[in-house]
């Protein structure tokens, strides 16, 4: 949903916009422009009326997220590649292996076994 709010705040972590609700949204840095932002404040200013897109509500800790890149999708989705998906799933639920086994055919390895002795 597309909305036009007046900005009313500026931190070094994004702009508050007034979209009309009870609680003001978040312009995250990241969500201000397609191109690097050093500074928030390089792109809007206190009271500056900007078109924003909702991107996500979460009403149980009161906060709106929002974006002044009108062609990002909402609810933070972004495109990914299947097979990037597919090897994040294997790997996710598996811990590292364990290597127990010395280091063997060095000579790092056989001066700290000797002082081991």
């Amino acid at each position: 949903m597309i909305l036009e709010g007046v900005v009313s705040n500026v931190a070094n972590f994004g702009a508050f916009v007034d979209i009309g609700v009870h609680q003001d949204g978040l312009v995250h840095i990241s969500a201000l422009s397609n191109k690097f932002v050093q500074d928030p404040r390089e792109v809007v200013k206190a009271g500056d009326v900007v078109k924003v897109k909702v991107l996500e509500v979460d009403a149980a800790r009161k906060r709106i997220a929002l974006t002044m890149r009108l062609d990002d999708e909402p609810g933070g989705a972004k495109h990914k590649m299947p097979s990037e998906n597919r090897s994040r799933e294997r790997t996710a639920g598996r811990k590292p292996q364990r290597n127990d086994r010395a280091p063997t055919n060095s000579a790092m390895a056989d001066a700290f076994a000797k002082l081991k002795r």
